[in-house]
C-alpha cells in the first residue's frame, strides 16, 4: 500500500487536506498543485494500487495509472503533458505547407490571366465611299475599317462607337453608333463603319468637279472613340485617322460620282 490510510473527501473543509500521510517513502510520488485563486492546493493523481473503492475514477491525464475522487471529476482540469503526441499530431508541417504553396499558386494564377492587358485600336483605312456633288457642296459617304485586337485572357464586347470627321479643322461629320461586337481571349476582329460627311467649301468643289484638275484628293481627320465592355466593367478607347479621299473616281478603290438628285 501507498500509505497507511487515505483520506477520503466527506466534507468541503476537506479538500485543502492532503488524501495521503506524509509517508516518507511514498511522498517523492504524489506532489500537489496550487488552485486558481491559489489559497487552495488539489493534489494530484494519486497511483493505483489495485484499490477497488467506488468513489475513486481513474485520472484521465495519467495515463491510467492514478486515481482521483470521484466527486472532483467534473471540476477539475485536465493536464496534457508537453511531450504528449496528441499535441504534435502528424506531417502538420507538411500539410500546412501544402495549404500555403497551394493557395500562392492558386492566386498567380488568378492574377496573370485576369491582369488586364491593352486593346489595340487600329484604323484600317477606306473600304468603300460614294461621293455626291450637290451645288457647291459635296457629300462623301464613307465606310471605313477598324482592326481591334484583345491582348486579354477574358472576352470583351465592343458596344458603342462615335466618330468625328474633320476637314481644314472644321467638323463635317459625326456617327454615333450602337455596336455589339464579341472579341475572345487573344482574338482579333475587323469592324466597319460608315459616317457621311458635308463640305460646303468652294476650292473643295472645284477640286472634286474640275476635270483640268488632276489630283482629286480630300484630306480627311478622322476621330474616334469605342466603348468596350469586360469583367463587368466598360472602357473607352481613343484613336485617330487620317485619309486621303478621291473625290473624283480612283481606279484603285470602288469610288464614284453620283450627281445629287433634283
Amino acid at each position: 500500500m501507498m500509505g497507511e490510510t487515505i483520506s477520503r473527501f466527506g466534507s468541503q473543509d476537506g479538500e485543502s487536506k492532503s488524501i495521503l500521510t506524509q509517508d516518507p517513502t511514498v511522498g517523492s510520488e504524489a506532489s500537489s498543485y496550487s488552485s486558481i485563486n491559489g489559497s487552495k492546493s488539489v493534489l494530484s493523481c494519486v497511483p493505483c494500487a489495485g484499490s477497488t473503492d467506488s468513489s475513486f475514477v481513474t485520472c484521465p491525464t495519467c495515463q491510467g495509472t492514478g486515481e482521483i475522487p470521484g466527486e472532483l471529476e467534473k471540476q477539475l482540469v485536465a493536464l496534457i503533458p508537453y511531450g504528449d503526441q496528441r499535441l504534435k499530431p502528424r506531417r502538420t508541417k507538411l500539410y500546412v505547407s501544402l495549404a500555403v504553396l497551394t493557395c500562392l499558386l492558386m492566386s498567380t494564377l488568378i492574377f496573370f490571366f485576369l491582369f488586364p492587358r491593352s486593346i489595340v485600336v487600329q484604323p484600317a483605312g477606306l473600304s468603300y465611299s460614294v461621293v455626291v456633288s450637290t451645288g457647291d457642296a459635296i457629300l462623301l459617304n464613307v465606310t471605313n475599317a477598324l482592326n481591334i485586337t484583345n491582348n486579354n485572357y477574358y472576352p470583351i464586347t465592343v458596344t458603342q462607337i462615335n466618330i468625328e470627321v474633320l476637314h481644314l479643322s472644321l467638323v463635317v461629320g459625326q456617327l454615333e453608333e450602337s455596336k455589339l461586337l464579341h472579341i475572345g481571349p487573344l482574338g482579333s476582329e475587323q469592324m466597319f463603319y460608315a459616317v457621311t460627311s458635308k463640305i460646303i467649301d468652294e476650292n473643295t468643289y472645284k477640286i472634286c468637279s474640275w476635270k483640268r484638275i488632276k489630283v482629286h484628293n480630300i484630306l480627311q481627320h478622322i476621330q474616334g472613340t469605342l466603348t468596350y465592355s469586360s469583367l463587368s466593367r466598360t472602357q473607352q478607347l481613343p484613336f485617330q485617322s487620317y485619309e486621303y479621299v478621291d473625290c473624283r473616281g480612283n481606279i484603285s478603290l470602288p469610288h464614284s460620282l453620283v450627281p445629287y438628285p433634283p
